[in-house]
């Protein structure tokens, strides 16, 4: 449950960056990219600390934890990066 909530979390916040560039890039081209690298980072750092929590507050393994972090981390990223790529 908690990483089906977590990932909803990074598509709302990929949906905020994509809605912010939007509202941006009548005057600043550039910022469709810069707000999907803005995204990937954050959501990386925000992955990262949710790994480091499990590990060392929830006592999983760094072995057990990787998996969902690639998995957390990964699916909105790729989405991110597809969306920037295809469609922006």
């Amino acid at each position: 449950m908690r990483t089906g909530l977590f990932l909803l979390a990074g598509f709302l916040l990929l949906a905020g960056f994509l809605v912010l560039a939007r509202l941006f890039s009548e005057n600043f081209p550039t910022s469709t990219t810069i707000a999907t690298v803005a995204f990937v980072l954050l959501w990386l750092l925000l992955t990262a600390f949710n790994m480091w929590v499990g590990v060392a507050r929830a006592g999983y393994s760094a072995a057990e934890e990787l998996p969902i972090l690639l998995l957390l981390f990964g699916v909105p990223a790729v989405v991110a990066i597809v969306l920037k790529w295809k469609a922006l």
